[in-house]
């Protein structure tokens, strides 16, 4: 309605313009020169009050957004008016600022909202741009650094110096784990970033957790569970020791207060040949289970090189199709990149990729149709992988939490030391060993570097 009437009211006065234009035209063509000064005139008016009418209104739509821009909303156009496409305009602008005006106290509440939100967070939240500024830290990480206020990592410096070099290195999508020492406590911190752009200007989104608390129970947790199955293994192998012991001297002191004839005294020298034998048998199996626990406690550091990834798999591959037992389960290699390299050390990977390429082997002895497959390639996350994927009947749900435990096992030959040590070896590397196992459908072991 409104641009109609500005339509309507330009068009019209340029008309009149127009008009006027031929009249002068005309009366000067006469030689009226009177009454072609009168139209001159008549002309100049009008041209003033055209410009002036356009001026006005593009000064009012000037004020406004000017208003908008400074989020001044107390601007108003008056609305009585004697012409009506001004006042239409006038009140079509004072309906918009209202709208605005709603919008932006809508925004202002929400904002309040989420910052009231971060500030109330049990995690440290920080924004960081490509200069090192922190545009943003909520109260909770100000608390965890005991450091206010943070406008750029390199005050982290004078909070710990490598904690600087963790931030000033940090690259989006990261993961990082810092333990910083204070004069009031020790904190273990999980660091994760992601970025994100706003205003065109990309920032860098961190978030930082004190997850010292969970690690002290996963660890009391998982030293309950090592010392459970130490107990158990340790008791196996004693408690026979301890039986046949007290068995042989019994026999011992019977013979010694009832002296026997030859042949009673031949079986029980025979019995107690036999419980020596079991009793040496028991000490050497407790003695290969101290052995496994030295060799999982010294794992020697990786010595890292490029290695091609095709060429490991096609070795581990080869190395497991020489035992005929697992002739009938076909071995397959999958990769995305034939060029995928790592940086690893190859003996440890290996040992890794065959311990659980046999235990995926074992687990299928039984079954017909099996398949074992060596996957390789780069996940969403931009990290490298190799994953061990058989069709076997899987692991349960509720064993899932304890197959990494140190000497826990389901065989009923074997340690126990193999995916610990595994789990080891990809930590040492940097990495993980990640399991996902669907009973009777399908079980994956992922080494995420």
């Amino acid at each position: 309605m409104v641009s109609k009437n500005f339509y309507f009211q330009t068009i019209g006065r340029v008309i009149f313009i127009t008009a006027t234009s031929l009249m002068l035209a005309f009366l000067l063509a006469r030689e009226n020169y009177v009454f072609g000064i009168l139209t001159l005139i008549a002309l100049v008016f009008q041209a003033y009050y055209l410009i002036r009418y356009v001026n006005e209104t593009n000064r009012k739509i000037a004020y406004f957004f000017d208003a908008i821009k400074n989020e001044d909303f107390t601007l108003r156009f008056p609305e009585k008016l004697t012409l009506k496409s001004l006042e239409e305009l006038n009140h079509s602008l004072n309906m918009l600022n209202e709208m605005i005006q709603k919008i932006h106290l809508k925004n202002q509440t929400q904002e309040r909202f989420y910052q009231e939100i971060l500030k109330q967070a049990d995690i440290g939240i920080l924004a960081i741009n490509k200069k090192g500024h922190i545009l943003f830290a909520n109260p909770r990480l100000e608390h965890m650094l005991n450091y206010t206020p943070l406008n750029h990592i390199k005050q982290l410096s004078q909070i710990d110096e490598n904690l600087y070099r963790v931030f000033s290195e940090l690259k989006p999508f990261e993961r990082r784990m810092f333990q910083l020492t204070n004069e009031r406590e020790k904190i273990d911190l999980a660091i994760k970033s992601s970025s994100f752009n706003l205003d065109d200007q990309e920032l860098l989104l961190v978030v930082i957790q004190d997850i010292h608390q969970e690690l002290d129970e996963k660890e009391t947790e998982s030293w309950t569970r090592l010392i459970r199955v130490l107990t158990h293994e340790i008791m196996n192998s004693i408690t026979p020791i301890t039986s046949i012991s007290d068995s042989i001297l019994k026999y011992q002191t019977l013979a010694d207060k009832n002296p026997v004839d030859e042949t009673s005294y031949q079986k029980r020298l025979e019995n107690t040949i036999k419980g020596l034998e079991v009793i040496k048998d028991q000490g050497a199996n407790l003695m290969s289970f101290v052995q496994s626990y030295r060799s999982f406690l010294n794992v020697p550091l990786p010595d890292k090189k490029i290695v091609r990834v095709q060429n490991l798999l096609e070795k581990v591959i080869m190395l497991m199709g020489q035992d005929k037992k697992f002739s009938n389960t076909s071995i397959e290699l999958l990769m995305d990149d034939q060029d995928l390299e790592l940086f690893i050390d190859e003996k440890q990977i290996t040992q890794v990729l065959i311990n659980l390429s046999r235990n995926a082997l074992q687990s299928m002895e039984q079954l017909k149709n099996s398949s074992l497959k060596l996957i390789a390639g780069i996940n969403n996350a931009g990290q490298k992988y190799i994953e061990v994927k058989d069709n076997g009947p899987g692991i349960p749900h509720e064993l899932i939490n304890e197959i990494f435990v140190p000497f826990f096992t389901t065989k009923n030959s074997g340690t126990g030391v193999g995916l610990s040590l595994s789990k080891q070896i990809l930590r040492m590397h940097g990495g993980n060993l990640k399991l996902n196992s669907i009973p009777n459908k399908e079980t994956s072991f992922f080494l995420i570097f």
